[in-house]
C-alpha cells in the first residue's frame, strides 16, 4: 500500500505491549509492500482477516495479532492504496464489541 495512516499507533501500542511488537511490525511490513486492489487479494496475504460492517455502515478489516491475543482494526481504501489503522486492542477489549458502535 502506498500509505499507512498512522504507524504511530502501532509503535505506541507495541511500547505498551512488547510481546505484540514482532507481530505488529510483520503486519506493517506486509502492508507497506502490498498492492491489493480488492479484498480477495488482501485474503491472499492475510487468510484469517475478517471484514466487519460497523455502525456507520462501512466495512473495516480485523486482523489477528500475536496469535489472536490482539486485534488490529483497519479501514482499507483499495482505490487509493491507503490503510487507516483505526484501533489496536487486546482480544478482551475486542470481545466487548464497543468498537463496532464507535466506528
Amino acid at each position: 500500500m502506498k500509505r499507512v495512516v498512522s504507524p504511530k499507533r502501532i509503535k505506541e501500542y507495541s511500547a505498551r505491549y512488547p510481546t505484540a511488537r514482532p507481530s505488529l511490525m510483520h503486519w506493517l511490513e506486509i502492508v507497506c509492500r502490498a498492492e491489493w486492489t480488492n479484498p480477495s487479494e488482501l485474503k491472499g496475504s492475510f487468510p484469517d482477516v475478517d471484514p466487519v460492517t460497523v455502525a456507520s455502515g462501512r466495512t473495516v478489516y480485523v486482523f489477528n495479532i500475536e496469535r489472536n491475543r490482539h486485534r488490529l482494526i483497519a479501514a482499507i481504501h483499495f482505490n487509493t492504496q491507503t490503510v487507516y489503522v483505526l484501533r489496536i486492542m487486546s482480544h478482551q477489549q475486542y470481545d466487548r464489541n464497543r468498537w463496532k458502535v464507535e466506528l
